[in-house]
């Protein structure tokens, strides 16, 4: 007869996503993680496999909390919403007194391209990110709220470079004047002059 678990193994991996999300993939060991998930080594190779895979299961869910598409596909006035994003990216910045950063972020910075299952994953991160950024700056322009003539997937791409650099720098110097003056920049690039 097969044993039971005796964790629960989304509890095992939400803690994962905290260790790894604080220390990195190379700064988090086996034995961190049997520390801070209570789970015994083999429980964790037999759960989730190796520490690799725990690590790509843990940025899964990392991207899964995250939802942006909800927030940015609301009803009405689409640049309220826009500037509201980035305005939240700025404001968990600076709450976060970890400097965590961005998961994402850090997985991109520390693995590079040198692990294709994990670029992968990035990408469609960023992807996701830079497609609901589109679609809210396609209903923006076609609700008039910006210039006929800007791309709003061009403008998407920017943003995305511009919430990861908030990130990067959230991390290392939250100075929160630059950040929320970097929104403010981003957002008078794209709406309508008067």
């Amino acid at each position: 007869m097969a044993r039971s678990k005796e964790f629960d193994p989304d509890v095992a991996l939400r803690r994962a996503l905290e260790l790894f999300w604080e220390r990195g993939y190379e700064a988090t060991s086996m034995a961190d993680l049997v520390a801070r998930l209570g789970v015994a080594r083999a429980s964790i190779y037999g759960t989730f496999g190796g520490k690799r895979e725990l690590y790509l299961k843990a940025l899964e869910l990392y991207v899964a909390d995250r939802n942006v598409v909800e927030s940015l596909s609301q009803p009405g006035p689409a640049l309220p919403a826009v500037r509201s994003f980035l305005e939240s990216y700025v404001a968990e910045c600076l709450a976060d007194e970890l400097r965590r950063g961005c998961m994402v972020v850090n997985t991109a910075v520390e693995f590079g391209a040198r692990d294709a299952a994990v670029s992968r994953k990035v990408a469609w991160s960023w992807a996701e990110l830079e497609t609901a950024l589109a679609a809210a700056l396609v209903r923006a322009r076609a609700q008039g709220e910006i210039p006929a003539g800007k791309d709003p997937h061009a403008l998407a791409r920017f943003l995305l470079v511009l919430l990861q650099g908030v990130r990067v720098l959230g991390r290392a110097d939250p100075d929160p004047r630059r950040l929320r003056d970097a929104v403010d920049q981003a957002m008078k690039a794209i709406e309508i002059q008067e």
